[in-house]
């Protein structure tokens, strides 16, 4: 099962009231339903120690990764791949991830065109969601998954965007 963003919007302030309480250092997030897949277990190996300067924490769930006290950065693999969409789609780092950005300032972007895929959920507040997926991208995401495709619709051709038909 795939958690909707309100679900990981959820997951993302527990963590984040864990991190402020002291309780414990470790975030409790939910594993993705194909976070056994082996190409997970090369994206976990290569997680960075800080992304965007925020240290990383131990999860207790398979394939997961956070960063920050409280979490400013979650990140799960094995999500389910998205197929084909008119949703906001950036490539940085290599990688093509769509945006969700309907809790704006907290952004849930998931690879697209990789297997399995690679969802990670960003506290804009405290940090550049620009940074930390190019540099997740670099050292993680990269690694473990495979290419297959690019975004059928880019950034630049969203309607209200300029095109070159204008």
């Amino acid at each position: 099962m795939r958690l909707v963003p309100s679900v990981l919007a959820a997951a993302f302030t527990a963590a984040a009231v864990i991190g402020l309480t002291g309780c414990s250092t470790t975030v409790d997030l939910e594993p993705a339903e194909q976070a056994n897949d082996a190409a997970c277990a090369e994206v976990s190996v290569r997680l960075p120690g800080t992304v965007d300067g925020q240290p990383r924490r131990w999860t207790d769930a398979q394939a997961t990764g956070a960063w920050g006290e409280p979490s400013a950065v979650l990140l799960r693999c094995g999500v389910e791949e998205p197929g084909p969409t008119e949703a906001r789609c950036i490539t940085l780092g290599g990688v093509d991830w769509i945006v969700d950005e309907s809790q704006a300032p907290r952004y849930l972007v998931t690879t697209y065109g990789r297997t399995p895929a690679v969802e990670v959920f960003i506290d804009n507040e405290s940090v550049s969601p620009n940074e930390v997926l190019t540099q997740l991208a670099e050292t993680a995401v990269l690694g473990g998954t495979t290419v297959q495709s690019e975004c059928t619709l880019t950034e630049e051709l969203l309607p209200g965007a300029d095109s070159a038909e204008d």
